[in-house]
């Protein structure tokens, strides 16, 4: 069973949080952070209102490879906050190598990721497109411990196709966003002023994932 939910950042402006809810959406991820020093200006009224509405939430960052990874991720979490366990888990939105090498920007992606398990205490999710993540593929088919390490995080996709393609190393998404709100089946969302980013969540994955779970195994541990 596929569960609705949407994304939002500062360029949805002001949103009607219970009209969200009586719409039918179930979740909402709510953009936090970008880089080192970008605060979404909207975050505290939107995490608030997500929970005041009775939407499950989660938080993400939009990465910046080529600045410390550790640093982005203590602003990620001092924006955040403590995670509650019917929140949704911690996510990295990566989708540019931001002027560095593919084999730099993998290794900026586990730093971030595991710096992210520390703070928040549970296993960071990633957001990514297949079109973005075939820079890194190649590297990761030479970096078996990586590509373990990648495939035991949840994958938020996205993909404005009738049949989205899962880049490896993983074998399914966990959160598809299967349109920007104009595209691929995209409704109105009442209390959401033009268009905003569409999203599945299988059931599944959403009720495992709004409990805290170990974070998974460092790169090279047994």
């Amino acid at each position: 069973m596929l569960v609705p939910g949407i994304d939002v950042s500062h360029y949805q402006g002001a949103i009607d949080w219970p009209q969200v809810a009586g719409g039918g959406v179930v979740f909402c991820f709510v953009k936090a952070t970008e880089g080192i020093y970008v605060v979404d200006p909207f975050f505290k009224e939107n995490w608030a209102g997500c929970a005041g509405a009775g939407l499950l939430r989660g938080a993400y960052h939009f990465g910046r490879p080529g600045t410390d990874a550790q640093t982005q991720a203590q602003q990620f979490f001092s924006t955040v906050g403590t995670l509650g366990p019917h929140d949704l888990p911690p996510v990295l939105d990566i989708e540019t190598l931001n002027q560095c090498s593919a084999e730099d920007a993998l290794q900026w992606v586990l730093d971030f990721t595991a710096a992210a398990d520390t703070l928040f205490g549970r296993r960071t999710m990633v957001y990514t497109d297949d079109g973005f993540w075939q820079n890194l593929v190649p590297i990761l088919a030479r970096e078996p411990a990586a590509a373990r390490s990648l495939a035991a995080r949840p994958l938020w996709l996205a993909d404005y196709v009738a049949d989205p393609t899962v880049p490896s190393p993983w074998q399914a998404w966990s959160c598809w966003q299967y349109s920007d709100g104009s595209v691929n089946g995209a409704t109105p969302v009442p209390g959401v002023a033009g268009d905003v980013d569409q999203n599945w969540f299988q059931q599944a994955d959403l009720e495992s994932l709004t409990s805290p779970l170990p974070p998974p195994q460092a790169q090279g541990s047994p």
